[in-house]
């Protein structure tokens, strides 16, 4: 059976992937813990980040998805799937910066690493979907 190699674009799709869920476990904001107040956080699972993780775990299963199936193409393994995925992930992402930007909870990424992370996670995403639409098809 002869498997399809994983190129370039799809290598980074999968680093990107990792990338983003490492982002999600950490925090996405954070505030207080001086003064005597309590320092509070928190992650991506918090409103629209949600769509962040998801979007990472969609990206695992993309890749995945045409060794799972054998020699059979699959249809959705096409780079339009990967694209809408880094659009969701896009508007995830920013729809929760504004929120928190509106909550004045918007850090700097000694504050909120995971969000900043998530950012460089999307932009290697973004290539990734860029080098699949230029690879030849199979």
């Amino acid at each position: 059976m002869h498997r399809r190699p994983l190129g370039r674009g799809r290598q980074l799709a999968a680093l990107a992937a990792i990338v983003i869920v490492v982002a999600c476990l950490l925090p996405w904001w954070g505030f207080g813990g001086g003064d005597g107040l309590p320092a509070r956080s928190g992650n991506a699972f918090e409103g629209s980040g949600i769509l962040v993780f998801f979007v990472a775990l969609a990206t695992v299963a993309l890749l995945a998805l045409p060794y799972a199936a054998g020699d059979v193409p699959v249809a959705i393994d096409r780079p339009l799937s990967f694209t809408i995925l880094a659009v969701i992930g896009w508007l995830g992402l920013a729809i929760r910066a504004v929120d928190l930007w509106a909550l004045g909870a918007l850090g700097l990424p000694d504050r909120a690493p995971g969000l900043w992370l998530a950012g460089l996670g999307l932009i290697v995403l973004s290539r990734a979907v860029y080098d699949i639409g230029r690879e030849r098809r199979v």
